[in-house]
């Protein structure tokens, strides 16, 4: 039970390769692009909505930060994509995997990060001691602020990484219930699979929102230091 529970969370291997980079790029090659004068639905759709989330998250931002808007555009597409992939039966969920997040995240984190120290070295500097701060917490302060600061990143992977595979195992285990419930209680058996669509209604809300977070925390992170 507890191998078939976790299988859908195995990395996919073929002859004995990792298919991982397929997997990932898959997605991408779902998002059409229109060379027509006039674009049908689908290309005019997804620029709308490319253009809701850029003038959303750089209203707050600098010019220097403004210049992210397509690293940002791009991640918010690929993490949401790649996390509805994985609501497909037989499919590979990328974002389950905390390394494949943490890979997202570390590098984002660090270069905002280093943008900061680099042009505002004093008000990041700023950010490690509060002011008005009592000379005696000072040393703690310091402590504090610079765990917190380098707990960010693993921060956004972990609350990424749990809220896809909660869903997921949630999913199975419920459809799970519905097959062993139909051959003993055909009523008990539809109350759970009513509670599984509505569940899976809720995990393709969850996707989207969990990529919007992730992106968001990224830009107020980029925000700080620009």
């Amino acid at each position: 039970m507890n191998e078939n529970l976790f299988a859908s969370f195995i990395t996919p291997t073929m002859m004995g390769l990792p298919i991982v980079i397929l997997i990932i790029m898959l997605p991408s090659m779902l998002m059409t692009s229109s060379k027509r004068l006039i674009s049908n639905r689908l290309p005019s759709f997804q620029q709308w909505l490319i253009k809701l989330i850029i003038k959303q998250m750089m209203m707050i931002h600098s010019p220097k930060g403004r210049t992210w808007s397509l690293m940002l555009i791009s991640l918010i597409m690929f993490i949401g994509s790649t996390n509805l992939l994985g609501l497909l039966p037989h499919t590979f969920t990328p974002t389950t995997q905390l390394s494949t997040n943490l890979t997202m995240a570390v590098p984002l984190w660090a270069g905002a990060v280093i943008l900061g120290f680099r042009h505002k070295l004093k008000a990041s500097l700023a950010h490690f001691l509060p002011q008005g701060t009592p000379i005696s917490l000072i040393p703690m302060l310091i402590i504090i602020e610079t765990i917190s600061l380098f707990i960010q990143p693993m921060a956004l992977a972990v609350r990424l990484t749990a809220n896809i595979t909660a869903g997921h195992l949630l999913i199975h285990l419920i459809g799970g219930a519905t097959l062993v419930l139909t051959s003993i209680s055909p009523p008990a058996a539809t109350i759970t699979f009513i509670i599984l669509a509505l569940l899976t209604i809720l995990e393709f809300a969850v996707a989207l929102i969990q990529a919007y977070v992730f992106t968001l925390l990224v830009s107020l992170y980029l925000h700080d230091n620009t």
